[in-house]
């Protein structure tokens, strides 16, 4: 009772039964001249304290909460590509993430 890749030889090649399902960095999937990229250093170059975001830095208790710069770079996103739905945004940076 082998697995199907025994029984055409694959086991014997290294590597063979390994799977890779993402790239190492997601970074590798996002097209150099991207938005996406253009948007995530403007938000990385914002203090974002400064900026009245209370909790840019997360308290200590309880599950964390999202970060703010990453719901900032989401709304931003979502504003210049005209996504106005949380839905429709959330759609969007899945099918952004696997396509670019």
């Amino acid at each position: 009772h082998g697995s199907i890749l025994s029984k055409i030889g694959a086991s014997s090649i290294p590597g063979a039964v390994q799977c890779v399902l993402f790239p190492e960095r997601l970074d590798d999937w996002i097209h150099e001249d991207s938005t996406v990229r253009v948007i995530d250093v403007f938000v990385d170059e914002l203090d974002l304290k400064k900026l009245g975001f209370d909790r840019a830095e997360p308290a200590v208790t309880g599950r964390p909460a999202y970060s703010p710069a990453t719901l900032l770079k989401i709304y931003v996103y979502g504003y210049l590509n005209r996504v106005q739905s949380s839905r429709r945004l959330e759609a969007e940076a899945q099918r952004s993430a696997t396509s670019s």
